[in-house]
């Protein structure tokens, strides 16, 4: 009976509320999760869990050290599980609607600075097709700053050379249009025609994906990832870098450059203002700027 709970659950979150393939998963994991505990308690149906039980739950969660931003995540996952639950007669009262969620951790977003990225795009060895395209996904990242599993959906169809625009399936799965500046547009068209076409030579079967692995199938998040730790270890940068530092850097840039909060929403497919304005830091060098042009004693 839980089982069909559960995958009703499911359900719900692929046809009503039309979740993204990624998110669905992490729902799943975070349930998965919960019933693990619910067996070493010997509670046998969602209906059994009291509110003392999710308290005793989330002092496993912070014993096993996550960190606040997790523990939330789950919780918030469970408590509208139970939601659901309730709306489908299926329980009576929501045990994890009195818990409320850690506050997070506040920290700024990590980006790069217009030198790092230079040693970042000139690491690349554009002479194989597989540096090409690794050429190719660092340029659109930090052009449009989608996000790696955008970036992995993305078919030849979808770029638009003739306006410069690559059309983006986002969470939930919305569409929305990203313009791409001139240096991705490039790398991208030197990519499709040389280094894609030569992978595609040598594999098995076609494929509309843009970006492709070395047996010439879609590349995957993981894949992105490697090849971008990869392209680091060439530089003398000695920071870590992930493709959403890439995306933080876009928004970061954007930003001190004077675009409006509500273009850059839009451009990174957040669905709430709230999301993006982590981004309105400024950068030591803008701050600078700032104060030795406007201080009356900056000593300028």
């Amino acid at each position: 009976m839980e089982k069909k709970l559960i995958s009703s659950f499911f359900e719900y979150l692929q046809i009503e509320k039309n979740c993204s393939v990624s998110t669905v998963e992490t729902y799943k994991r975070d349930i998965e999760h919960f019933v693990c505990f619910m067996k070493q308690q010997a509670i046998h149906r969602f209906a059994a869990v009291s509110y003392a039980s999710v308290r005793l739950y989330l002092t496993e969660l912070y014993e096993q050290g996550l960190a606040r931003k997790t523990v939330a995540r789950k919780i918030s996952c469970l408590r509208s599980f139970y939601k659901f639950l309730m709306r489908e007669c299926f329980v009576e009262h929501n045990p994890f609607m009195m818990t409320s969620l850690p506050r997070k951790e506040s920290h700024l977003p990590k980006f790069l600075y217009e030198e790092e990225l230079g040693k970042l795009f000139a690491a690349a060895d554009i002479t194989t097709p597989l540096g090409q395209r690794d050429q190719a996904i660092l340029e659109l990242l930090y052009a449009t700053g989608i996000r790696v599993s955008e970036c992995c959906r993305i078919n030849i169809a979808d770029i638009d050379f003739s306006i410069g625009t690559v059309l983006v399936l986002g969470k939930g799965r919305k569409e929305r249009y990203v313009p791409i500046g001139s240096f991705a547009l490039e790398a991208l068209q030197y990519y499709i025609n040389d280094g894609r076409h030569k992978i595609l030579s040598q594999a098995a079967s076609k494929t509309n994906a843009l970006f492709l692995n070395y047996r010439g199938e879609r590349l995957s998040e993981r894949s992105i990832r490697t090849s971008l730790k990869k392209i680091i270890e060439k530089t003398a940068l000695n920071i870590h870098i992930s493709p959403h530092v890439l995306r933080h850097t876009f928004a970061t840039h954007l930003l001190n450059e004077g675009a409006d909060l509500r273009s850059v929403q839009e451009l990174l497919g957040h669905a709430n203002l709230s999301t993006t304005q982590i981004y309105t830091h400024v950068s030591k060098d803008r701050l600078r700027e700032v104060y030795m042009n406007h201080h009356p004693r900056s000593g300028k």
